[in-house]
């Protein structure tokens, strides 16, 4: 089974729309979110819409929980906390409530996904070395572990050499200097996993920041993917 695994799509309307065209290209069986499917962007109904009505299933980010006003936004920088109160006031009805009732983490087979980290997924611990990763490795048995939350594509393996945990990127908001949007394809058989880049309409999804009166910044840092 081929699975594709997106995350942190963030508000970012044209890159999920690109990314669903290559995923519907690479022939997936199903699709995956990580979570984090608002903040940042000027389209978060859209986004949220597009995965409830496609049916994908989907766990909690941590803008996810603060739009919702479950979570603490002191630990957001400014531009983080001026997406979170707009995109707050702005959420329809059924985003809010497809966003609240959204799982920390979900299960499929050998596989776990979990937005942040696997250990205290509701602490949104970041992973960036394999120093922090290695007290997640002890808190799931699956033998691959999807995370998003960092922004950049990461993989780390464990001592045994046998078990992985992937960070797929980033669908609407890229931090590793490539503003091409990413998601990940995972073949359930073989194992093998790969990142896919997808150019799209960058400007676009800076112009719907833009006249939602956001922080500029979060406009122009889409074009240096950072």
């Amino acid at each position: 089974m081929k699975l594709a695994i997106i995350s942190d799509i963030h508000g970012n309307l044209p890159a999920l729309e690109a990314v669903m065209a290559s995923i519907g290209k690479e022939g997936t069986d199903r699709v995956f979110c990580l979570g984090d499917i608002v903040g940042y962007g000027g389209r978060p109904n859209e986004c949220v819409d597009f995965i409830r009505t496609q049916n994908i299933p989907c766990i909690l980010g941590n803008h996810d929980e603060a739009a919702v006003g479950q979570g603490d936004i002191a630990y957001f920088n400014r531009w983080a906390r001026e997406a979170i109160l707009w995109t707050s006031d702005n959420l329809s009805v059924d985003s809010r409530e497809f966003l609240t009732c959204l799982e920390l983490t979900l299960t499929l087979d050998d596989i776990f996904l979990v937005h942040a980290s696997p250990h205290e997924p509701g602490a949104w611990h970041y992973l960036f070395s394999s120093s922090d990763a290695y007290l997640s490795f002890s808190a799931f048995n699956q033998g691959v572990c999807f995370i998003g939350h960092t922004h950049s594509p990461t993989l780390f393996v464990d001592r045994s050499g046998n078990r992985r945990i992937i960070n797929v990127g980033s669908v609407g908001q890229p931090r590793d200097r490539d503003p091409r949007a990413c998601w990940g394809l995972f073949d359930t058989d073989s194992g093998d996993f790969r990142w896919i880049r997808v150019e799209y309409q960058v400007e676009k999804a800076a112009l719907h920041i833009l006249r939602e009166n956001l922080p500029p910044f979060l406009a122009s840092r889409l074009q240096h993917g950072m």
